[in-house]
């Protein structure tokens, strides 16, 4: 069976992004789960991951970090990471490659802290293109591809990949287009998705980083999750 590494779910968007796709695609898996450890957490993960960041997937004497090449390797052995239709397929890998290496105001002023509410200070221009492209993205491919997923009627590796933006539009409430926020709205209610949602509530821990990165962006005007 695989073991799958990931950091706290309140937080960490990377780790959500193999999680989520092995949960709804029922890749059977371990999960063992880390602490962000403030000013130490390379030491820790470095335990486990070669590039001491997480997620990282271990399977037997086979290690694999990083969220794009867990999802190249799981889809070598797994039929439906990827679609079957080589259009929709290709349009569901440059998806996930541009979120994995794009959308930098996105993740700057709307980190992923899932058990939260805030009332961002103000949408400035960087911000807003991000906003808009994700917005032009995800119509894109719920138009082509019938949906209701990002490639077709599946959840695939390219709707994982947007799981974390789920999580960011449900806490921040960026301006997005109805068919946006619908798409966002079906991600959220994946059971998985739940899951993950109610562990990263009953998580007590807080990291100072990610919670200072959260207030100069924004005012917590909710916060739900365990004291």
């Amino acid at each position: 069976m695989y073991t799958l590494y990931i950091g706290n779910k309140n937080y960490s968007s990377w780790s959500l992004r193999p999680w989520i796709l092995m949960k709804t695609r029922r890749i059977d898996f371990e999960e063992k789960l880390f602490q962000f450890d403030a000013g130490s957490s390379w030491k820790t993960f470095r335990t486990f991951s070669p590039s001491g960041k997480v997620p990282c997937l271990v399977d037997g004497d086979t290690v694999v970090w990083d969220s794009l090449a867990i999802t190249e390797y799981l889809a070598e052995r797994h039929s439906g990471v990827w679609p079957a239709d080589a259009k929709a397929r290709a349009f569901a890998r440059c998806a996930a490659a541009e979120m994995h290496s794009g959308f930098t105001a996105l993740r700057t002023q709307c980190g992923m802290s899932c058990g939260i509410r805030v009332k961002l200070h103000r949408v400035d221009d960087a911000l807003q293109r991000d906003l808009s492209r994700i917005s032009e993205l995800w119509n894109e491919g719920l138009h082509r591809f019938g949906g209701p997923f990002l490639a077709g009627n599946e959840f695939t590796a390219a709707d994982a990949f947007y799981a974390p933006v789920a999580f960011r539009i449900q806490t921040y409430s960026p301006p997005l287009d109805d068919n946006s926020k619908a798409y966002a709205q079906r991600l959220l209610a994946l059971p998985p998705m739940q899951e993950w949602y109610q562990a990263a509530l009953a998580e007590t821990w807080r990291d100072a980083g990610h919670e200072r990165e959260i207030t100069q962006w924004g005012n917590i005007v909710e916060d739900l999750r365990a004291a």
